[in-house]
């Protein structure tokens, strides 16, 4: 942090968000506490680290834009146990809730890097995208770089605290996912895999 400041401080939050085991409830409380020393001003941290979350999002956004739907139900048809149907109705939700997808998801450990795929795919409009990932993460950001800075040398306490809700969210999480699976053993033949064209009508037999 030290070396590389605030810029820094940023490209390491727009990593975080390409790779996700880069922590950012460490990053984030350390450049506070550096920010605390003198060695870099607070206001830069907040601003960078939250340029960092940005460019970091809208490169998950654009991966999204690249795969699209028909990727997406092409690499779903190729997976056990998914079906055409889940990426249906996941598009249907994020139709309805999106937009609180974006800004919340900002805040939540995993669904931080990944929610910027599904609006990518679904093409939520740009501006939209950048309002609520700038405005999700800055609070994000603002709450982690103000803990290290206010807490100087104890600003471990933080990764602390946040491994706990990270532990949580993973959790239910996993939950979440050997409950789908058992769902899908137990009633495989619920929905198709892929979306079949309606058969052609025969012509009539005029012999």
């Amino acid at each position: 942090m030290e070396a590389l400041g605030a810029p820094g401080a940023g490209a390491a939050i727009a990593l975080e968000n390409l790779f996700p085991p880069l922590p950012s409830e460490v990053i984030l409380p350390l450049a506070g506490f550096t920010a605390s020393q003198g060695d870099m001003s607070l206001w830069a941290a907040l601003v960078w680290t939250t340029i960092g979350s940005v460019v970091g999002a809208v490169a998950l956004y654009y991966l999204g834009v690249w795969l699209g739907r028909e990727r997406l139900i092409a690499i779903a048809d190729k997976l056990p146990l998914v079906k055409v149907e889940d990426i249906e109705k996941t598009e249907a939700w994020f139709a309805k809730h999106g937009s609180k997808a974006v800004f919340f998801g900002r805040m939540i450990p995993i669904f931080r890097s990944l929610i910027s795929i599904p609006a990518g795919v679904e093409r939520m409009p740009l501006p939209s995208f950048l309002l609520l990932t700038t405005l999700g993460s800055a609070i994000w950001n603002t709450l982690f770089v103000l803990a290290g800075y206010r807490l100087g040398e104890d600003w471990e306490r933080v990764t602390d605290m946040v491994s706990v809700y990270s532990k949580v969210v993973l959790v239910v999480v996993v939950l979440a996912l050997v409950a789908f699976i058992l769902y899908r053993v137990f009633r495989p033949g619920k929905g198709k895999r892929r979306a079949s064209a309606p058969p052609q009508d025969r012509e009539p037999d005029h012999s």
